[in-house]
């Protein structure tokens, strides 16, 4: 019963963000108050991972290089100190803490990126799902980003072999 009050009282504090991963350079603009004077700092650096939480408790590590010293924050996502997050930059991952990035330095720090890979990856949709649909799967050819396939069982005897459109038909005189 408490756990659902919880959720309710929380949905009031999540807000709307773009889809953050580990990896990404990120810019977050970060309100601080200095006495009577408020202003908007920005902090950008390498999205590290998550730490722990769900909803409103969640945490964001941030690291930066400043004068050849890392330089790490942790941010809670969803706090009203946090005016704007930008994404920078989306590079290819594949793990989901990347605490191995402090020891590395120089360029060994760059991560692949992203640019160029949307089109590889709209090919490689295109013939897996052709496979699939081979083998009798039910993917449309012209909708790369969709995950889920539905298998067909299979007939009890073939059909007979239909010519498409695209193959050419002989002509056969008897």
């Amino acid at each position: 019963m408490t756990h659902i009050l919880i959720q309710d009282i929380e949905k009031k504090f999540v807000k709307k963000l773009p889809v953050i991963r580990p990896g990404y350079t990120v810019r977050i603009s970060q309100k601080i108050r200095e006495g009577e004077k408020e202003r908007v700092q920005v902090f950008e650096g390498l999205v590290l991972g998550f730490n722990g939480g769900h909803g409103s408790s969640k945490m964001m590590t941030v690291r930066k290089m400043v004068e050849g010293i890392g330089v790490e924050k942790t941010f809670p996502l969803y706090s009203p100190v946090i005016t704007k997050i930008q994404i920078m930059k989306t590079p290819k991952v594949r793990r989901a803490k990347l605490f191995y990035m402090r020891d590395l330095s120089g360029k060994a720090t760059r991560l692949r990126t992203q640019v160029g890979l949307a089109e590889k990856d709209e090919k490689f949709s295109k013939k897996r799902a052709e496979l699939l649909e081979g083998m009798g799967a039910n993917v449309p050819v012209s909708d790369p980003e969709q995950t889920e396939m539905v298998m067909e069982a299979p007939a009890a005897e073939a059909p007979a072999a239909q010519p498409s459109e695209n193959t050419p038909v002989e002509n056969k005189t008897e």
